[in-house]
């Protein structure tokens, strides 16, 4: 095949071109969406389906409930697989402490984060959402206890597959027992909106349709965890 010259190439105004990126990546995440596959089978899965978490490569695994279910049971060979199921369920937390003061403590730059126990670690990760995606922040662990004796229900989180999510942007104080997708989705959401150097509107509007949606506790969405 004959190669285009650069000269014949059509040179896009930089708003066409960001027009034109943003709906390649939309039909990108659509038909992505449409044809999802479990990871462990390859049954077509719908759009909201469950994700199990591949501790070896911190990477979401797509998966049919059916993989998913077996990711629970004993290994046939007596050892454990790296993977684990991602529960479904989101808790709000209506009794839950943390006074502005003890937030700071925590040293997390913006007022949105998750934190997980990282097994294969053996630490507690805090994680904050911007724009190029999450971020990892680092935690003064003496905050962490004073907010582990205040909240006994951080003790019972799942390593690596539940997190605590915090909002508090402006007068929002919620608290969240969540899957660890929604919050890795949340940082995806908010990285393919961000423009600019503040994020814009479109940003707010993302966040404020995340957290609306939340409660409802159904499944990830394959283009937010994907984006």
């Amino acid at each position: 095949m004959t190669a285009i010259p650069a000269a014949a190439a059509p040179v896009l105004p930089a708003t066409a071109s960001a027009r034109w990126i943003r709906a390649l990546r939309d039909f990108a995440g659509a038909a992505h969406t449409a044809g999802a596959r479990c990871e462990q089978c390859g049954r077509a899965i719908g759009a909201a389906h469950e994700h199990l978490l591949d501790l070896t490569s911190r990477r979401t695994v797509c998966s049919c409930t059916w993989c998913a279910a077996r990711t629970e049971q004993p290994s046939a060979a007596g050892g454990s697989t790296p993977l684990r199921r991602i529960p479904l369920a989101v808790t709000p937390l209506a009794d839950f402490r943390l006074s502005d003061a003890d937030w700071d403590g925590l040293m997390i730059p913006i007022g949105l984060a998750f934190f997980f126990v990282s097994s294969t670690e053996g630490r507690v990760v805090a994680m904050y959402p911007g724009p190029a995606g999450a971020v990892e922040s680092l935690l003064d662990l003496e905050a962490w206890h004073s907010l582990l004796d205040h909240n006994p229900v951080l003790a019972t989180l799942e390593a690596d597959v539940e997190a605590l999510l915090v909002h508090r942007i402006g007068p929002a104080r919620q608290y969240f027992r969540a899957p660890i997708d929604r919050c890795f989705g949340l940082a995806g959401l908010i990285r393919t909106r961000w423009h600019g150097l503040s994020g814009g509107a479109a940003v707010q509007e993302a966040i404020d349709g995340f957290f609306t949606d939340l409660p409802s506790g159904s499944h990830a969405s394959s283009e937010a965890m994907h984006a």
